[in-house]
């Protein structure tokens, strides 16, 4: 990279490289108030960072600036890493995504869910979207007992026939999974065998460390409103999905609370709650389709058997709408006309607010954005757009 952002004049830090200026200002411009909150973005490209800015402030209560090192709840867009875990062990043989739950973990079994195969549950065929009753933060940080209770649950519908997305109740699921299929812990595994090698600043169970380097999540007024006044409306089932069965607040932030509070930042929680910095997301994601500071994490074949499609098309109670909709493969987002990204070949995972990191192989990209600044809708079109053609006219 050539250029600095340090004299930008929306204030924007960092570096990238001279053909992605126009990538650069439509970034500055997902920021709508940098006094209210920040965000970053990075681009691999070939395996070389292409862009590292940010821009806004980490804390609006202590005017903290972003920094280089500060790092953002990801919120869903940990899904998505800890698919990357996922897929690896599945390389390594320790872990066969055809496998039947049950065959690794037999109380799963329970309400005919014996057929359920561990690639369902990663493609968010379970039928278990919602804890059946409620819970409180305790049972939500408790992952093993969060587990538990999910299997001894009846599926909303038998034999993986449907999909619909397991928001929260994710996680809890593939990380009994991978602890009883290989003994390893999920967020350790990522830890060790993906964060380390490529030193990317990325955890799915914040340490101290981490914890005191999170920009707090914030959520501007009006989106809050509408937070709080949709999902009740979306009915019962949405509201326990969303929030745990009354666990999380419905905004999902607060002061300390919801996914501001250390313990769930430290609980490694799979289905949300990792932390990292735009330059760590980006470079886990560019290191699945490009060596990446000499770092190949997953195989062309690996990457093929996690894109593959599994789930697509109207879920389970997408009854009164024509779309468009998501296309999921083991644990990420496809390409879909719900989320364009770069190609039809693009995989990854976004997040509540804005966060986003996919991974391009016809373009050898790996992308990073988050903020702390909760939005209603995606911020990272336009970026994706500018990156596209700048691409496109190298």
């Amino acid at each position: 990279m050539t250029r600095s952002a340090d004299h930008h004049p929306v204030h924007v830090e960092g570096r990238y490289a001279e053909n992605m200026t126009a990538v650069v200002e439509a970034f500055a411009a997902s920021v709508a108030d940098p006094a209210a909150g920040g965000a970053a973005l990075s681009v691999w490209h070939g395996g070389e960072e292409i862009v590292d800015v940010r821009v806004g402030v980490a804390d609006p209560g202590t005017g903290r600036q972003w920094e280089a090192e500060t790092r953002a709840v990801l919120f869903s867009a940990t899904k998505g890493l800890a698919a990357i875990a996922v897929a690896r062990l599945a390389e390594e043989g320790l872990l066969d995504p055809e496998a039947p739950v049950a065959s690794v973990w037999p109380e799963f079994a329970a309400h005919g869910k014996g057929r359920i195969t561990i690639a369902d549950v990663l493609a968010h065929r379970a039928g278990l979207v919602a804890p059946a009753t409620s819970m409180t933060l305790d049972d939500l940080v408790d992952i093993s007992g969060f587990a538990a209770r999910l299997a001894a649950q009846p599926p909303l519908w038998p034999d993986a026939r449907a999909h619909l997305y397991h928001a929260l109740t994710w996680g809890p699921l593939v990380s009994e999974i991978v602890r009883r299929a290989t003994g390893q812990d999920a967020a350790e595994f990522f830890a060790r065998e993906i964060a380390a090698p490529l030193d990317a600043a990325v955890t799915l169970r914040a340490d101290e460390h981490a914890l005191g380097l999170v920009a707090p999540t914030t959520m501007a007024p009006e989106t809050a409103l509408l937070t709080s006044r949709t999902v009740p409306q979306m009915g019962e089932l949405a509201e326990r999905m969303l929030t745990a069965g009354g666990a999380l607040p419905l905004t999902l932030v607060g002061n300390r609370t919801g996914l501001n509070d250390p313990r769930v930042l430290g609980s490694g929680l799979l289905s949300a709650a990792g932390v990292g910095t735009a330059s760590g997301l980006a470079r886990i994601w560019s290191s699945t389709v490009r060596p990446t500071r000499g770092v190949r994490v997953l195989s062309d074949d690996a990457v093929r058997q996690l894109t593959s499609p599994r789930s697509e098309g109207p879920g389970a109670t997408d009854t009164d709408t024509t779309g468009p909709f998501h296309r999921w493969g083991s644990g990420v987002q496809l390409a879909s006309e719900a989320l364009t990204w770069l190609s039809p070949d693009s995989f990854g995972h976004d997040g509540a607010g804005g966060q986003a990191g996919f991974a391009d192989p016809r373009y050898g990209v790996g992308f990073g954005y988050v903020t702390n600044r909760m939005a209603p809708s995606s911020l990272v079109g336009p970026i994706v757009a500018a990156l596209r053609a700048a691409l496109d006219d190298a």
